[in-house]
């Protein structure tokens, strides 16, 4: 752990120092100092500094941000995974809606949001919906390339020893296309916590999203890259606790 660490550090110590610079020189403007983006990444963690409305506020917003991003990715989880595990193995189910999926995939989160206010009003559960529509596409399509991706002859033996439909889906397919799926649902967990900037902009009070909407209301460059700051870390943390979950849940499964 310690030796990825080393590895990975002197980049991003590169940037603040770049950032620095470039402040200092007056490369930049409106870009507030690193101290200053400190004491508000503080003050909005522990309070004590500003004394506003936004101080010790971290938890309140963090905990509804990561609510949302997780209701959302859920429900694309639960349904993208057995539509694609159907798609890739029922040709003329995918026939039929390959066209579809093909023709709104394309169409980015953004576009979604009048449509889903008109159709679910403001509040946290459009917020929801333009997760799970950011979450879906990637497990989706993950899923049945992993499917598909299943060796023909592994399927063969398995019939040839006298197993079911039911349970080549459970037993074989399924156990085979774990890691492009796995694949799929970290992409998609990261596009959750992309989208969740948008989704706070719909009617919500609390959230990372929200916060950085209002801060850009009021001009607050500070608040602002403080509330980028704790998405990309929410977005790291959750992604290595889904890794962690992962390899706790194949670990009696050594080829995957």
């Amino acid at each position: 752990m310690w030796r990825r660490i080393a590895w990975g550090a002197p980049l991003p110590i590169a940037l603040l120092a770049l950032w620095a610079l470039a402040v200092d020189r007056n490369w930049v403007k409106l870009i507030p100092q690193l101290d200053e983006v400190g004491k508000e990444v503080w003050d909005f963690a522990f309070g004590g500094v500003n004394d506003n409305v936004y101080s010790a506020s971290l938890l309140t917003h963090l905990g509804a941000s990561a609510s949302r991003v997780l209701r959302g990715f859920l429900w694309a989880t639960a349904l993208a995974v057995p539509l694609g595990i159907l798609m890739g193995r029922l040709p003329r189910l995918s026939a039929m809606t390959d066209l579809t999926i093909n023709l709104l995939r394309p169409v980015p989160v953004t576009a979604w949001v009048p449509l889903v206010l008109i159709v679910f009003g403001l509040g946290s559960r459009s917020a929801v919906i333009l997760i799970f529509i950011a979450a879906f596409y990637p497990v989706l399509l993950n899923t049945i390339a992993g499917v598909r991706a299943v060796p023909p002859r592994l399927i063969e033996a398995a019939a040839m020893l006298g197993t079911s439909r039911r349970h080549m889906l459970t037993h074989v397919v399924l156990p085979a296309a774990l890691p492009s799926i796995f694949a799929g649902m970290r992409i998609a967990l990261g596009f959750a916590w992309v989208v969740v900037v948008v989704g706070e902009t719909v009617g919500v009070s609390t959230g990372l999203g929200s916060v950085i909407s209002e801060a850009r209301e009021i001009s607050n460059t500070a608040l602002i890259i403080t509330g980028m700051a704790f998405i990309g870390l929410a977005g790291f943390a959750t992604d290595r606790l889904m890794n962690a979950g992962i390899r706790l849940a194949v670990r009696h499964r050594p080829l995957v």
